[in-house]
Protein backbone atom coordinates (compact mmCIF):
# COMPACT_ATOMS: atom_id res chain seq x y z
CA UNK A 1 0.00 0.00 0.00
CA UNK A 2 1.42 3.68 -0.90
CA UNK A 3 0.58 6.49 1.74
CA UNK A 4 2.11 10.22 1.64
CA UNK A 5 3.98 9.73 4.46
CA UNK A 6 5.49 6.37 3.31
CA UNK A 7 9.45 7.71 3.56
CA UNK A 8 8.88 9.70 7.02
CA UNK A 9 10.53 9.09 9.74
CA UNK A 10 8.73 6.69 12.55
CA UNK A 11 10.21 6.18 16.09
CA UNK A 12 10.41 2.39 16.27
CA UNK A 13 10.25 2.53 20.18
CA UNK A 14 6.82 4.92 20.08
CA UNK A 15 5.72 5.10 17.09
CA UNK A 16 5.40 8.68 16.32
CA UNK A 17 6.01 10.09 13.04
CA UNK A 18 7.95 13.14 12.66
CA UNK A 19 7.84 15.29 9.04
CA UNK A 20 11.16 14.61 8.09
CA UNK A 21 12.51 11.70 5.62
CA UNK A 22 14.08 8.60 7.33
CA UNK A 23 17.18 9.48 5.55
CA UNK A 24 17.41 13.07 7.91
CA UNK A 25 15.72 11.77 10.76
CA UNK A 26 16.90 13.43 14.43
CA UNK A 27 19.44 12.34 16.51
CA UNK A 28 16.58 10.86 19.14
CA UNK A 29 13.36 11.47 19.47
CA UNK A 30 11.28 13.78 21.55
CA UNK A 31 8.50 11.90 22.70
CA UNK A 32 11.05 8.93 24.29
CA UNK A 33 13.23 11.90 25.60
CA UNK A 34 10.85 13.32 27.55
CA UNK A 35 10.81 12.07 31.18
CA UNK A 36 7.26 9.98 30.95
CA UNK A 37 8.79 8.00 28.15
CA UNK A 38 12.33 5.72 27.94
CA UNK A 39 14.83 5.34 25.75
CA UNK A 40 15.59 1.81 25.32
CA UNK A 41 19.10 -0.05 25.84
CA UNK A 42 20.41 0.01 22.13
CA UNK A 43 19.32 3.37 21.45
CA UNK A 44 16.87 5.33 19.19
CA UNK A 45 15.91 3.73 15.86
CA UNK A 46 13.83 4.50 13.05
CA UNK A 47 11.40 3.18 10.46
CA UNK A 48 9.29 4.29 7.67
CA UNK A 49 5.50 2.99 6.86
CA UNK A 50 7.01 1.57 3.83
CA UNK A 51 9.61 -0.64 5.68
CA UNK A 52 6.82 -1.71 8.10
CA UNK A 53 4.94 -3.39 5.56
CA UNK A 54 7.19 -6.13 5.42
CA UNK A 55 7.59 -7.03 8.73
CA UNK A 56 4.19 -6.02 10.82
CA UNK A 57 0.51 -6.95 10.71
CA UNK A 58 -2.18 -5.59 12.38
CA UNK A 59 -5.44 -7.78 14.17
CA UNK A 60 -8.94 -7.04 14.82
CA UNK A 61 -10.75 -8.60 17.79
CA UNK A 62 -14.33 -8.04 18.79
CA UNK A 63 -15.03 -7.29 22.20
CA UNK A 64 -17.31 -10.10 23.92
CA UNK A 65 -18.31 -7.12 25.87
CA UNK A 66 -20.27 -5.45 23.18
CA UNK A 67 -20.57 -6.50 19.79
CA UNK A 68 -20.07 -2.44 18.86
CA UNK A 69 -16.71 -2.43 20.10
CA UNK A 70 -13.40 -3.74 18.28
CA UNK A 71 -9.98 -3.63 19.47
CA UNK A 72 -7.27 -2.95 16.48
CA UNK A 73 -3.66 -4.16 17.88
CA UNK A 74 0.18 -4.60 15.99
CA UNK A 75 1.89 -7.83 15.95
CA UNK A 76 3.90 -9.66 16.07
CA UNK A 77 5.85 -9.38 19.14
CA UNK A 78 8.70 -11.41 19.89
CA UNK A 79 9.06 -14.46 22.05
CA UNK A 80 11.80 -12.66 23.45
CA UNK A 81 9.97 -9.18 23.97
CA UNK A 82 9.29 -7.49 27.08
CA UNK A 83 7.39 -4.11 27.88
CA UNK A 84 10.94 -2.00 28.62
CA UNK A 85 11.81 -3.08 25.45
CA UNK A 86 15.26 -3.70 27.06
CA UNK A 87 16.79 -6.32 24.29
CA UNK A 88 20.39 -5.04 23.28
CA UNK A 89 19.46 -4.82 19.46
CA UNK A 90 16.19 -4.25 17.93
CA UNK A 91 14.44 -6.13 16.33
CA UNK A 92 11.87 -6.15 13.47
CA UNK A 93 9.53 -9.00 15.44
CA UNK A 94 8.86 -6.35 17.98
CA UNK A 95 5.49 -5.11 17.27
CA UNK A 96 6.30 -1.09 16.31
CA UNK A 97 5.15 1.44 18.67
CA UNK A 98 4.58 1.14 22.24
CA UNK A 99 2.17 -1.73 22.05
CA UNK A 100 -0.86 0.27 22.32
CA UNK A 101 -4.74 -0.50 20.95
CA UNK A 102 -7.18 1.57 19.15
CA UNK A 103 -10.53 0.69 19.45
CA UNK A 104 -12.99 1.34 16.60
CA UNK A 105 -16.36 2.26 18.15
CA UNK A 106 -19.37 2.04 16.16
CA UNK A 107 -21.90 4.10 17.22
CA UNK A 108 -25.39 4.84 15.80
CA UNK A 109 -23.81 8.45 14.85
CA UNK A 110 -21.22 7.22 12.98
CA UNK A 111 -17.81 5.18 13.75
CA UNK A 112 -15.20 7.09 15.78
CA UNK A 113 -11.70 5.76 16.25
CA UNK A 114 -10.35 5.98 19.80
CA UNK A 115 -6.53 6.49 19.53
CA UNK A 116 -4.35 5.11 17.14
CA UNK A 117 -1.66 2.66 16.38
CA UNK A 118 1.61 3.53 14.09
CA UNK A 119 1.20 0.61 11.97
CA UNK A 120 -1.73 0.83 8.65
CA UNK A 121 -2.03 -1.32 5.75
CA UNK A 122 -4.47 -2.35 3.57
CA UNK A 123 -6.15 -4.68 5.37
CA UNK A 124 -6.63 -2.60 8.21
CA UNK A 125 -7.94 -0.06 6.24
CA UNK A 126 -10.32 -2.42 4.43
CA UNK A 127 -11.54 -3.43 7.72
CA UNK A 128 -12.54 -0.23 8.71
CA UNK A 129 -14.13 0.80 5.79
CA UNK A 130 -16.23 -2.70 5.82
CA UNK A 131 -17.44 -1.51 9.11
CA UNK A 132 -18.73 1.65 7.79
CA UNK A 133 -15.61 3.98 7.47
CA UNK A 134 -15.15 6.97 10.27
CA UNK A 135 -16.51 9.62 11.04
CA UNK A 136 -13.57 10.81 13.25
CA UNK A 137 -10.46 10.07 15.05
CA UNK A 138 -9.71 11.29 18.95
CA UNK A 139 -6.56 10.59 20.38
CA UNK A 140 -5.93 10.50 24.30
CA UNK A 141 -2.64 11.88 24.15
CA UNK A 142 1.19 12.73 22.38
CA UNK A 143 2.11 8.89 23.26
CA UNK A 144 -0.71 7.61 21.10
CA UNK A 145 0.18 10.32 18.57
CA UNK A 146 2.23 7.94 15.93
CA UNK A 147 0.93 8.29 12.38
CA UNK A 148 -2.74 10.54 12.72
CA UNK A 149 -2.48 12.25 10.26
CA UNK A 150 -1.76 9.65 7.48
CA UNK A 151 -4.77 7.71 8.88
CA UNK A 152 -6.98 10.75 9.05
CA UNK A 153 -5.98 11.88 5.22
CA UNK A 154 -6.87 8.09 4.42
CA UNK A 155 -10.46 7.84 5.69
CA UNK A 156 -10.92 11.32 4.90
CA UNK A 157 -12.20 12.41 8.90
CA UNK A 158 -11.32 14.86 11.32
CA UNK A 159 -8.61 13.72 14.22
CA UNK A 160 -9.57 15.68 17.66
CA UNK A 161 -6.58 16.35 20.36
CA UNK A 162 -6.26 18.21 22.95
CA UNK A 163 -5.06 21.75 22.74
CA UNK A 164 -3.29 21.58 25.84
CA UNK A 165 -0.99 19.25 24.36
CA UNK A 166 -0.14 20.90 20.75
CA UNK A 167 3.10 21.44 21.77
CA UNK A 168 3.81 17.55 21.28
CA UNK A 169 2.70 17.31 17.59
CA UNK A 170 5.68 16.59 15.30
CA UNK A 171 3.74 17.06 12.12
CA UNK A 172 2.42 19.54 10.07
CA UNK A 173 -1.32 19.34 9.41
CA UNK A 174 -0.94 20.01 5.59
CA UNK A 175 -4.70 18.29 4.97
CA UNK A 176 -6.76 20.86 7.47
CA UNK A 177 -8.08 17.69 9.18
CA UNK A 178 -6.75 18.10 12.72
CA UNK A 179 -9.02 19.53 15.25
CA UNK A 180 -7.56 21.14 18.72
CA UNK A 181 -9.59 20.92 21.21
CA UNK A 182 -9.78 23.97 23.70
CA UNK A 183 -12.77 23.19 26.07
CA UNK A 184 -13.03 20.53 29.19
CA UNK A 185 -15.20 18.31 27.32
CA UNK A 186 -16.37 18.12 23.32
CA UNK A 187 -19.30 16.36 21.99
CA UNK A 188 -17.17 14.39 18.71
CA UNK A 189 -20.77 12.97 17.26
CA UNK A 190 -23.65 12.50 19.44
CA UNK A 191 -23.43 10.25 22.19
CA UNK A 192 -19.49 10.20 22.20
CA UNK A 193 -18.01 12.83 24.04
CA UNK A 194 -13.92 13.46 24.77
CA UNK A 195 -13.44 14.32 28.14
CA UNK A 196 -9.75 16.52 29.42
CA UNK A 197 -8.75 14.62 32.35
CA UNK A 198 -5.13 16.32 32.47
CA UNK A 199 -2.85 14.46 34.46
CA UNK A 200 -0.90 11.99 32.66
CA UNK A 201 0.04 15.10 30.00
CA UNK A 202 -2.03 18.73 30.69
CA UNK A 203 -4.18 17.25 27.83
CA UNK A 204 -4.82 13.80 28.65
CA UNK A 205 -8.21 12.71 27.64
CA UNK A 206 -10.52 9.82 28.13
CA UNK A 207 -13.75 8.93 26.08
CA UNK A 208 -17.59 8.79 27.35
CA UNK A 209 -19.88 6.51 25.23
CA UNK A 210 -22.74 4.44 26.35
CA UNK A 211 -22.02 4.28 29.91
CA UNK A 212 -18.30 2.97 28.85
CA UNK A 213 -15.44 4.81 29.75
CA UNK A 214 -12.54 4.57 27.30
CA UNK A 215 -9.53 5.57 29.36
CA UNK A 216 -5.90 4.51 27.98
CA UNK A 217 -3.28 5.57 30.15
CA UNK A 218 -5.32 8.74 31.60
CA UNK A 219 -5.63 6.49 34.81
CA UNK A 220 -4.14 2.73 34.05
CA UNK A 221 -6.41 -0.81 35.31
CA UNK A 222 -3.81 -2.48 37.55
CA UNK A 223 -3.96 -6.71 38.10
CA UNK A 224 -6.08 -6.57 41.42
CA UNK A 225 -9.11 -4.47 39.37
CA UNK A 226 -10.61 -8.03 37.64
CA UNK A 227 -11.50 -10.22 40.22
CA UNK A 228 -14.16 -9.21 43.06
CA UNK A 229 -14.78 -11.70 45.52
CA UNK A 230 -14.25 -10.72 48.80
CA UNK A 231 -12.08 -7.43 48.58
CA UNK A 232 -9.57 -6.58 51.44
CA UNK A 233 -9.70 -2.95 52.29
CA UNK A 234 -6.74 -1.63 50.32
CA UNK A 235 -7.65 -3.67 47.16
CA UNK A 236 -6.88 -1.09 44.03
CA UNK A 237 -8.41 -1.08 40.41
CA UNK A 238 -6.88 1.80 39.20
CA UNK A 239 -3.39 3.39 39.36
CA UNK A 240 -2.45 7.41 38.30
CA UNK A 241 0.86 7.90 36.96
CA UNK A 242 2.86 10.61 35.04
CA UNK A 243 4.83 8.30 33.75
CA UNK A 244 3.55 4.24 33.96
CA UNK A 245 7.23 2.71 32.28
CA UNK A 246 9.73 4.92 34.87
CA UNK A 247 6.80 4.49 37.66
CA UNK A 248 6.34 8.44 38.52
CA UNK A 249 3.16 9.08 40.28
CA UNK A 250 0.80 12.24 39.81
CA UNK A 251 0.77 14.56 42.46
CA UNK A 252 -2.51 14.17 44.31
CA UNK A 253 -4.15 17.79 43.20
CA UNK A 254 -3.49 15.83 39.91
CA UNK A 255 -5.20 12.94 40.57
CA UNK A 256 -8.22 15.02 42.30
CA UNK A 257 -8.09 17.43 38.56
CA UNK A 258 -8.81 13.23 36.50
CA UNK A 259 -12.04 13.17 39.43
CA UNK A 260 -13.61 16.46 38.81
CA UNK A 261 -13.39 15.84 35.20
CA UNK A 262 -15.14 12.20 35.51
CA UNK A 263 -17.43 13.28 37.99
CA UNK A 264 -20.33 14.38 35.84
CA UNK A 265 -20.37 11.07 33.93
CA UNK A 266 -21.83 7.93 34.66
CA UNK A 267 -20.34 4.56 33.89
CA UNK A 268 -20.31 1.13 34.64
CA UNK A 269 -17.26 -0.03 32.13
CA UNK A 270 -13.64 1.26 31.50
CA UNK A 271 -11.52 0.15 28.43
CA UNK A 272 -7.84 0.99 28.94
CA UNK A 273 -4.99 1.68 26.17
CA UNK A 274 -3.45 -2.36 26.42
CA UNK A 275 -4.85 -5.45 25.15
CA UNK A 276 -6.97 -7.22 28.19
CA UNK A 277 -7.67 -3.79 30.03
CA UNK A 278 -11.51 -4.26 29.98
CA UNK A 279 -13.15 -3.73 33.41
CA UNK A 280 -16.84 -3.53 33.70
CA UNK A 281 -19.27 -4.22 37.07
CA UNK A 282 -21.96 -1.88 38.22
CA UNK A 283 -20.26 0.28 40.98
CA UNK A 284 -17.03 1.14 38.90
CA UNK A 285 -17.10 4.58 39.00
CA UNK A 286 -16.95 4.06 43.27
CA UNK A 287 -14.21 1.82 42.52
CA UNK A 288 -12.37 4.77 40.60
CA UNK A 289 -12.66 7.04 43.17
CA UNK A 290 -11.82 4.54 46.00
CA UNK A 291 -8.74 3.58 43.68
CA UNK A 292 -7.58 7.48 43.94
CA UNK A 293 -8.08 7.64 47.88
CA UNK A 294 -6.22 4.54 48.52
CA UNK A 295 -3.45 5.54 45.96
CA UNK A 296 -3.25 9.57 47.56
CA UNK A 297 -3.39 8.06 51.42
CA UNK A 298 -1.02 5.45 50.71
CA UNK A 299 1.85 7.62 49.98
CA UNK A 300 1.19 9.52 52.90
CA UNK A 301 -1.38 12.29 51.50
CA UNK A 302 -3.87 12.03 54.87
CA UNK A 303 -5.37 15.91 53.86
CA UNK A 304 -5.58 15.27 50.27
CA UNK A 305 -8.69 16.95 48.50
CA UNK A 306 -9.99 14.00 46.40
CA UNK A 307 -10.00 11.78 49.79
CA UNK A 308 -13.53 14.23 50.70
CA UNK A 309 -15.16 13.37 47.44
CA UNK A 310 -17.94 11.09 47.51
CA UNK A 311 -19.23 9.34 44.56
Amino acid sequence: MKFDSDDLAICVTCGTQFDVAVSEAPATCRICDDPRQYVPLHGQTWTTLAEAQGNQTNTFEQSSDNSNIWFITTSPKSANFNPLNTAPTWSKDKQLGIGERAILLTTPAGNVLWDLIAYLDQDTVDFVKGKGGLKAIVISHPHFYTTHLEWARIFSCPVYVSAADEEWLNRKDGYGLRRLVSSATEEIVPGVTMIRTGGHFDGSCVLHWDGQLFIADSFMTVPSAYYHASRLPGTTSYSFMWSYPNMIPLPPAKIHGIWQALKPFDFTATYGGFTGQNNRRPDLKKQVLESMKIFVRTAGHADAEVLREEV
